[in-house]
């Protein structure tokens, strides 16, 4: 019978781990599902949207294959298709069967004569009509085509050569993806979109390791059935009959003879018998066999081996095959459990609007951006490249720069400006808009701790072109910061005539122009901190120095200096806080004038005037010089019916220009 139930265990052992290896080979599925885009008509670009690479759980692959570099993004959908306003691209999408659905759309903007687009009617964020331009950008003529790459717009970006893999995507709701060259030549049209399927095969680990167990306990009945068989193979003699009743002789009535040869025979049997110890409880009992034809001392002993030791050594060889099946089995092999749930992400403290529009550019996109434009401005600055600057620079920042890479060319030994730090973005300020202009505040610092930090605003014009510096300025190490809205939140602009504020931004720079030249005296003086006020008094300082100078030179009593300081055209940007004030980026001017009170006096620069020298390229003037000063200045502004006073937070001054009074 042991045989039978080892012959059981070794079948059952056979299908357990045969349906494991099965599980894992011939039964195992697929581990992706595959969806190939098929494209009817070629265009420069291929917009797939979102709903496309969501239709099946899972994280997104996406495989394109062409000639050439190939280049992917993904960005918001609205904004795609803005880009797109101008081109014939194709559009993926979803139906509501799960079918993709391919759509050839043609160029909805018509080209002005001056080269400008106008915005899609539909399916696209509108352009803007106060004051953007919608032209493209530079190089882009009719068919030309736009590349995409470079773009600010793009969320992320992706380029290979012949074959482009973007693996791990989860795009989120109300993104696409744009597939293309350069803009020119028709974008690829093997696109293939892929899903990871779950194919692990949780029960074929534990299906293999009982088949093992099984074997094992085969290999151990199949051994107990053996050994009983050997022990059930000995001698098995036939016992004699029953013997006859027999009863004690008495030997004292035997007669003599009998009685003497009774007693003789059992002396002898008594004297020939060895003696032996009776074995105690628990010895084994040695059967011993002795040949009398050969020495006394020559024995052989029969002993049974340790049977236990003989089934370990069987039972190794099952141990290592089922321990070689386990190690084989990946995690995908056994049933996951104790599986810590996921942690509840915590909602956020701020909550949006039902009517809040989008950020302009997300926090990691910001940093991007950033960094981009950080290195074209060094670039432009180690060039002296006017050009350059100006796809990155504009306003009052491009000003700026202009002058100071002219007296670079001319005064080679004049200190290049600061880079514009990197490495630490504090904060991110997007504006919530889907229309264009966009606006980003930034705050960022550099690791050392002796470099103060940077305070700048960019704007990007319309779809196709880039974020642009218009105000940058050093944030004083006393300067606290304010509360803003999260990056991913946004935050809204104020109207320059806001009348939630204490003051309007549009009378932002007026007011502390008038402090600067008023001092104490000016009924504006109380709504501005120390630190503001301290720089003001910084600026008349400035002021009195000039003065001075003319007295030290003994040209006080030929010549004059005069000053005004002034707000420019630029408009103020202005963005509101989270205590319902507003950070005020404003522009001003310092003119400062001198000119000579008598007949035949002129003004000369000395040698410690080389930058009018090199601006003006005059050693001296009759009517006198006119020298202007830029400032760009960051304040906080609270709101109306507050009690704080309004803080400068950054400032920032250059030479603008040095002309000669005609």
């Amino acid at each position: 019978m042991r045989f039978v139930w080892a012959v059981v265990a070794f079948v059952l052992a056979a299908v357990l781990i045969g349906a494991g290896i099965a599980q894992r080979t011939i039964f195992m599925g697929p581990d992706t599902q595959k969806t190939q885009v098929e494209l009817s008509e070629p265009a420069p670009f291929v917009l797939i949207d979102g709903d496309v690479l969501r239709a099946n759980p899972g994280a997104q692959t996406l495989i394109v294959r062409g000639q050439g570099e190939i280049f992917g993004s993904y960005g918001r959908t609205a904004d795609m298709t803005a880009w797109l306003a101008d081109s014939d691209y194709n559009q993926v999408t979803l139906k509501k069967s799960g079918d993709l659905a391919v759509e050839h759309v043609e160029a909805q903007a018509e080209a002005t004569d001056d080269g400008a687009t106008d915005a899609p009617d539909e399916g696209a964020t509108e352009a803007p009509t106060d004051g953007a331009t919608d032209a493209p950008v530079e190089g882009d003529e009719g068919s030309a085509g736009r590349d995409p790459r470079g773009s600010d717009l793009w969320l992320d970006s992706f380029d290979e050569d012949n074959r482009l893999v973007a693996d791990n995507m989860q795009l989120p709701e109300g993104t696409s993806l744009l597939i293309a060259y350069d803009g020119t030549a028709d974008a690829p049209d093997d696109i293939v979109v892929s899903w990871p399927l779950d194919n692990s095969t949780p029960w074929a680990g534990p299906l293999m390791v009982a088949g093992g167990i099984v074997l094992l306990l085969g290999l151990i009945l199949y051994v107990l059935a053996i050994r009983h068989q050997r022990r059930g193979r000995g001698p098995r003699r036939k016992g004699p009959g029953p013997l006859p009743a027999t009863e004690p002789i008495d030997v004292a009535v035997l007669p003599p003879s009998e009685r003497a040869a009774i007693e003789e025979s059992g002396s002898a049997v008594s004297a020939s018998a060895p003696e032996t110890a009776a074995p105690a409880d628990g010895d084994v009992e040695e059967a011993e066999i002795v040949d009398e034809n050969k020495d006394p001392e020559a024995k052989s002993s029969m002993r049974a081996a340790p049977a236990p030791r003989r089934r370990r050594m069987l039972a190794l060889p099952v141990l290592g095959l089922t321990a070689i099946l386990a190690a084989g089995c990946s995690s995908d092999s056994w049933p996951q459990l104790g599986e810590a749930s996921p942690t509840p992400s915590p909602s956020p403290t701020v909550i949006a609007p039902e009517n809040q529009k989008p950020p302009a550019v997300t926090e990691a996109q910001a940093k991007r951006i950033l960094k981009s434009l950080a290195a074209t401005v060094s670039e432009a600055d180690a060039a002296l490249d006017l050009d350059l600057l100006s796809t990155r620079f504009e306003g009052p920042a491009l000003a700026a720069r202009t002058t100071e890479y002219a007296l670079r060319a001319k005064l080679p030994d004049t200190t290049p400006p600061a880079a514009i730090p990197t490495d630490d973005v504090e904060v991110v300020l997007p504006e919530s808009t889907d229309r264009w202009p966009r606006t980003v505040l930034m705050l960022s610092k550099t690791g050392d701790d002796t470099v103060p930090p940077v305070v700048l605003t960019m704007t990007q014009a319309d779809p196709w072109s880039n974020y642009k510096v218009s105000n940058i300025a050093e944030m004083s190490a006393d300067a606290v910061f304010p509360e803003v809205a999260a990056a991913w939140l946004g935050t809204s602009l104020v109207p320059a005539d806001s009348a939630f504020l204490t003051i309007a931004p549009a009378d932002l720079a007026a007011t502390f122009a008038d402090v600067v030249d008023q001092g104490e005296q000016s009924e504006s003086y109380d709504m501005f901190d120390d630190l503001a006020l301290s720089y003001a008094k910084s600026i008349t300082d400035s002021r009195q120095a000039v003065i001075q100078a003319l007295v030290d030179k003994g040209a006080a009593e030929t010549s004059k200096a005069a000053f005004d300081m002034a707000s420019t055209t630029d408009a103020p940007l202005s963005m509101t806080t989270l205590d319902s004030g507003a950070i005020v980026a404003v522009t001003l001017t310092d003119t400062e004038s001198v000119t000579p009170t008598g007949e035949g006096v002129s003004i000369r620069f000395g040698d410690s005037n080389a930058q009018a020298k090199a601006l003006t390229d005059a050693t001296e003037s009759a009517k006198g010089v006119e020298t202007t000063y830029e400032f760009q200045l960051f304040f906080s502004v609270p709101a109306k019916g507050s009690t704080e006073q309004i803080r400068l937070l950054a400032a920032h001054q250059d030479l603008l220009s040095v002309k000669v009074i005609k």
